[in-house]
């Protein structure tokens, strides 16, 4: 009986942490003015998407969703208006030959799709890639430098 109680209980808060990582989509209106601000220095010249919100290890993050020069570019910001983390569509012909040579192998026999940079405060710290193998999506990442990073950023 004791097992089945702690198991409930274990399931409720996978469910209760999976419903607090989940994006929630808002309106210009309901960014704190900082973030506003931010948002519109940074998508001068750009088209606006759209605007979501969650919580990521406990602060609020709100994220603008663009497209600038016909690629995708999403800026994440804390309630401040800094700039955490900016994740930047990069065609796969663009990239440097090792970044490309290390996707491609940690793609295997996947086909690579959509290939973005990942810059936090203000570095550039990995590339991702979208990976359909079969019918199965996944992703991949790579430093800077192509090579296998230790932990997912």
């Amino acid at each position: 009986m004791k097992r089945i109680i702690v198991l409930s209980l274990m399931t409720a808060l996978a469910v209760l942490s999976a419903a607090h990582a989940q994006e929630k989509k808002i309106k210009r209106a309901e960014l704190p003015p900082a973030v506003e601000k931010t948002d519109a220095e940074q998508s001068k010249g750009a088209t606006v998407r759209g605007f979501s919100t969650e919580m990521e290890k406990g602060k609020r993050l709100y994220e603008a969703e663009l497209t600038v020069n016909g690629h995708g570019k999403d800026i994440s910001m804390d309630e401040k208006g800094n700039i955490v983390e900016v994740e930047e569509e990069v065609a796969l012909d663009a990239l440097p030959p090792a970044v490309k040579a290390g996707l491609t192998k940690a793609a295997g026999a996947g086909t690579i799709s959509k290939v973005e940079s990942l810059t936090k405060g203000g570095k550039l710290v990995a590339y991702e890639a979208g990976v359909k193998t079969g019918t199965k999506r996944s992703e991949v990442q790579v430093g800077p430098d192509g090579a296998k990073l230790a932990h997912p950023e």
